[in-house]
């Protein structure tokens, strides 16, 4: 088991290398238009949407929010669940927030935001309902066990489980989950 102090160290040059994608002036990344790329064209939406853990369990990790409640990732089966990895930092996440705030205000899809902001957690929650996020609960990965889950790198990462807490798909980067092309995504839970 590493120790924390190693993965703090592991994460912060995974987040420095991969950084977030993006959105400030200029982009770092080239961005793809899912509108203009027809999804059957080679390389369509495959460098966002990863499918290759499908059916991996939910992780046995235990986030927490900032006065101390957890909630152990487990226990979300029984439902459909978007495990959202994001931080206050990263310009893509404040976007799609109000998105994913809309998916968990229909109550059909459990959104679990779960913010990689490594100081003031007490902060988080503040942040996160002024940027549109009144429905998405402020869960904190101090351990930052989660980022070392799902491979650290790029914020956002959206992973989505079904109702049997087997993971369907991860999606890397920022998204609008109000759109057709998500919902469709979405409604791969069942």
């Amino acid at each position: 088991m590493l120790s924390r102090s190693l993965k703090l160290a592991v994460l912060g040059c995974t987040l420095l290398a991969g950084g977030c994608d993006r959105g400030a002036d200029a982009p770092a990344q080239p961005q793809e238009s899912a509108a203009a790329t027809p999804p059957d064209a080679p390389g369509a939406a495959s460098k966002k949407l990863d499918r290759s853990h499908k059916g991996e369990p939910l992780p046995r990790i235990t986030v927490k929010d900032a006065e101390g409640k957890t909630l152990a990732l487990p226990s979300l089966k029984g439902k459909p669940a978007l495990v959202n990895l994001w931080a206050t930092w990263c310009a893509p996440c404040i976007a799609e927030l109000p998105t994913l705030d809309a998916i968990a205000a229909e109550g059909r899809i459990a959104v679990v935001t779960v913010s990689q902001d490594m100081g003031k957690p007490e902060e988080v929650a503040a942040f996160l309902k002024a940027k549109g996020g009144e429905n998405l609960p402020a869960w904190l990965d101090p351990e930052n066990d989660l980022a070392f889950q799902y491979g650290g790198g790029v914020l956002p990462t959206s992973v989505l489980y079904d109702a049997e807490g087997r993971e369907v798909w991860r999606y890397v980067g920022g998204n609008e989950w109000d759109n057709a092309e998500a919902r469709a995504l979405l409604a791969e839970a069942g």
